[in-house]
């Protein structure tokens, strides 16, 4: 769970803790449990102040697994996080780790699923899996299309994580046809829906000698814009979708 994991205006641990479930531990991703650690940051482990349980972070850990002690405190782990569609955004990942870990200690696991902002479409290459990586996990195009619930069925099905006794919790008159607006930034960087949209091109310069894209940040534009120094000969005349900014943020091409 994360800081998404919203039912309404209250967060689910808060609704588990008041209809007294037996509540032991939150598996926190990429970004933290709420949602404020950078892109790759590494999160430890920590006490959520609200309700004095434990959190337990898998985003940085090696392996990305819970200890032998954490896992005999539970029974069934319950997912439910914002995705955004794309194979690199981590949560998914993260997913699947707990898949596995309940695969192995015979668990059962369930997904509370959301709907896909970027669900309308599929696009990108699939991954080759000699590149598989925290980044990339399951065979599948950059924009998969997919939800969360969706992947978990699809990687059970296809063999790519080891069979577990999952369910499904589906999002009720959800199609992918459904244009989805988040109501809550799903992680720092991606603020807005335009950013979610912009998403699947922008992150691709990430890691690139085009620059780190959070140049833009101040400008409160993070993931919608590309800044660095070689663009400055690049025009892009009435284009809205990559915005191409020097060195100094506070000069326009």
């Amino acid at each position: 769970a994360n800081h998404t994991s919203m039912i309404g205006e209250e967060h689910l641990v808060d609704v588990m803790v008041r209809e007294k479930v037996d509540l032991v531990g939150i598996i926190s991703p990429e970004h933290g449990f709420r949602g404020t650690a950078d892109a790759g940051e590494k999160v430890g482990n920590s006490v959520d102040e609200q309700t004095g349980i434990p959190v337990w972070s898998l985003y940085g850990a090696h392996p990305r697994r819970l200890t032998d002690e954490q896992l005999q405190k539970f029974d069934i782990i319950v997912v439910d996080m914002q995705d955004v569609g794309l194979r690199f955004y981590t949560y998914y990942i993260t997913m699947l780790d707990a898949m596995a870990m309940c695969a192995e200690r015979g668990y059962p696991i369930v997904v509370l699923d959301r709907p896909n902002p970027n669900g309308m479409y599929v696009d990108g290459p699939i991954l080759d899996m000699r590149y598989k990586s925290g980044v990339g996990a399951l065979p599948i195009p950059v924009v998969h299309g997919l939800t969360m619930g969706e992947i978990a069925r699809m990687a059970v099905g296809e063999g790519w994580t080891k069979p577990v006794e999952l369910t499904v919790v589906p999002c009720a008159n959800y199609t992918h046809s459904t244009r989805y607006v988040s109501p809550i930034a799903p992680s720092p960087n991606l603020r807005t829906q335009h950013a979610i949209y912009l998403y699947p091109s922008t992150c691709l310069f990430a890691r690139s000698d085009a620059g780190p894209i959070s140049r833009s940040r101040s400008m409160g534009i993070r993931t919608c814009a590309v800044a660095h120094s070689h663009l400055l000969r690049i025009r892009w005349q009435g284009r809205r979708i990559l915005l191409c900014l020097v060195e100094n943020v506070s000069e326009w091409i």
